[in-house]
């Protein structure tokens, strides 16, 4: 791919900072646990916040009157406004240095490390990527790197075809099967305050921007894959995750997330659709 141009036109908003403060509250714990459909944990006030549930807080709080037609802010904030209908979580890495206690008040420094556009097969593409810094107190808790792919519309998506009998799991591999009815999605999104109607609103997500169903969350997939590891890993630290998102997932048939010990100690992860695609591939380190 080459550059749109020769000046990178998003240059002024490299290196922009946020600086917000807020809380994971446990009734938010209590909702996320009960739609990841977990009956049996037990997190209250001060106990270890589970990776990447710090996404709980610092939630986007854009008056209704600035959101756009997809149901995202218009207005920027420390980032900058893409003219982009289609925006897409790529995939993100994480260093957990330190526990954050749940109803603690937290810091987050948050930057905006590179945009750059492109033009590929598919148009015109603008890739974010921004570096968040979570605090209890002066102690970092959480490094994080989110990238992001914003497009423009393009042909509509085709339904993914089921294939025959998935691939057998390797030996020793944990697995979870989901389905992403309508209604896991709605409670993720309201969890999050994520006003994104491919998430919910179906004659959008179809009509509109051209998908095959209500698209699944990454940030969800992303959730679920690294829940799997709390599962069957429940007194393991984990120190690090990365992962990155290669094809959509949708409400129309169900999906897998799995884990795969490996020999050093990590974690491989997987979600898998339907037609034996990997949406999402990832890694968890331990302490």
């Amino acid at each position: 791919m080459a550059d749109v141009a020769s000046e990178n036109r998003y240059a002024a908003w490299i290196g922009r900072q946020e600086i917000l403060t807020d809380t994971v509250e446990p009734g938010a714990v209590r909702r996320l646990l009960a739609t990841l459909d977990d009956v049996d944990a037990r997190l209250g006030p001060g106990d270890p916040l589970p990776p990447l549930w710090h996404w709980l807080a610092f939630l986007p709080e854009a008056p209704q009157s600035v959101l756009g037609p997809d149901g995202h802010p218009a207005a920027a904030d420390f980032r900058p406004p893409i003219d982009l209908p289609r925006r897409m979580f790529a995939g993100a890495q994480f260093r957990f240095h330190s526990p954050i206690p749940i109803g603690a008040p937290l810091r987050r420094v948050g930057t905006v490390a590179d945009v750059r556009e492109k033009n590929g097969r598919t148009g015109r593409l603008v890739f974010m990527t921004v570096r968040y810094q979570l605090f209890h107190g002066e102690r970092l808790c959480v490094e994080e790197e989110i990238s992001s792919v914003h497009r423009d519309l393009g042909p509509p998506m085709a339904e993914p075809a089921a294939g025959g009998e998935l691939p057998v799991l390797p030996a020793g591999a944990w697995s979870r099967t989901i389905v992403p009815d309508p209604v896991f999605l709605f409670r993720f999104s309201a969890l999050t305050f994520n006003g994104h109607r491919i998430h919910y609103d179906r004659p959008y997500a179809t009509g509109v921007e051209g998908y095959a169903g209500l698209l699944v969350h990454g940030p969800l997939v992303a959730v679920l894959l690294i829940d799997l590891v709390r599962r069957h890993a429940p007194r393991r630290t984990v120190r690090s995750y990365q992962f990155r998102a290669s094809a959509p997932i949708f409400d129309t048939a169900p999906f897998r997330v799995i884990g795969v010990p490996a020999a050093d100690g990590s974690v491989a992860l997987t979600a898998e659709r339907a037609d034996g695609i990997a949406a999402m591939t990832g890694q968890v380190q331990f302490a």
